[in-house]
């Protein structure tokens, strides 16, 4: 098998093959809980590092974040560009326009 080189600008979908071509082995045997309290714990280092963190250290904590929800939605069966072009690929899911228009009290 040819391992995948990974391009300098990688889409969510390279991202997701390259997680699964790296690990989905150990990722599928560890299941979708354990994998999910890694996830969690990656998002507590983001937080960290969005509080005190240097620069280099956020562009570590948000690739790690997106790595392991990669993981995650390889594990769950989930095609991560697939979901996003469903719920946002016709705008805010709430209003349905491609500037959110939707009042500021609302979670679009």
């Amino acid at each position: 098998m040819t391992p995948i080189v990974p391009p300098p600008n990688i889409s969510l979908g390279d991202l997701q093959a390259l997680i699964r071509e790296m690990y989905f082995e150990k990722d599928q045997a560890r299941g979708i809980e354990g994998t999910f309290l890694w996830f969690a714990e990656e998002v507590g280092e983001l937080a960290t590092s969005l509080r005190s963190g240097t620069h280099q250290e956020r562009l570590g904590e948000f690739a790690d974040v997106l790595a392991w929800l990669a993981t995650m939605a390889n594990v769950a069966g989930i095609d991560l560009s697939e979901a996003i072009s469903k719920k946002y690929g016709s705008g805010c899911p709430g209003c349905r326009k491609f500037v959110c228009t939707c009042p500021a009290s609302e979670k679009p």
